[in-house]
């Protein structure tokens, strides 16, 4: 993965040397799990604050409902809405909050997600972060996921990971933290996926809040 274009920037080789690692030692996560762009839009909603198996079994509670489409969860009322996910915790305001991504679909989208995500990313971005409960993680993670749009996911492993790595302070904002990979990464939607991905497998297997440096993949990173 390492170009030419990066010998000379050291921050630039140093974050495509992680990636490296981690592919080699992960291998490739085929993230994000969805069958449809709505679907991923669901499951941004749900992740929040949750693991993913918890997600998973909401949304698979959803399909069997028939439920998982903007006109079925336009249609349905909260108290089923909520029922149905119960699973991904925080289940009353989730499902208040996939109402409201919802209603954008409806409104700005005319039902149809593919149509809502066509939208200039930078709009787009604009108008799912006016959503209420929608926040930069979320909005983001339908971008790059649902939207095949090249931006940065920064969550709270790759805020860990960076910090005790000497790349970021350990408070720094979310727009300092992705614009470090978006400045030193080329804009590439399948990478920027996959590295997000196996961010996210490295903090959930190795780089816990008790760390597991012994066996972790980036042990010895220069």
């Amino acid at each position: 993965m390492v170009g030419a274009e990066s010998e000379s920037n050291p921050t630039a080789r140093r974050l495509l040397e992680i990636f490296d690692r981690l592919l080699a030692a992960i291998g490739p996560r085929g993230w994000w799990p969805a069958e449809t762009p709505f679907e991923v839009m669901v499951g941004a909603v749900l992740t929040q604050n949750t693991a993913w198996k918890n997600v998973r079994q909401a949304i698979d509670n959803l399909k069997q409902a028939g439920l998982l489409s903007p006109e079925a969860i336009h249609r349905v009322s909260l108290e089923r809405l909520a029922r149905l996910i119960k699973p991904s915790g925080y289940f009353n305001v989730k499902a208040a909050r996939l109402k409201n991504l919802t209603a954008l679909v409806m409104e700005a989208g005319g039902g149809d997600p593919p149509r809502l995500l066509r939208r200039p990313p930078d709009r787009l971005r604009t108008d799912l972060l006016a959503v209420n409960g929608v926040g930069t993680e979320t909005a983001d993670s339908i971008l790059l996921y649902a939207a095949g749009v090249p931006i940065f996911v920064i969550d709270a492993y790759t805020r860990r990971i960076l910090s005790r790595h000497g790349l970021a302070e350990p408070d720094a904002s979310y727009d300092r933290l992705q614009k470090l990979f978006m400045d030193h990464i080329p804009p590439d939607t399948d990478l920027y996926n996959e590295y997000h991905a196996l961010l996210v497998a490295l903090g959930h297997r190795f780089c816990k809040p008790k760390p597991l440096c012994d066996e972790c993949p980036l042990q010895g990173l220069g």
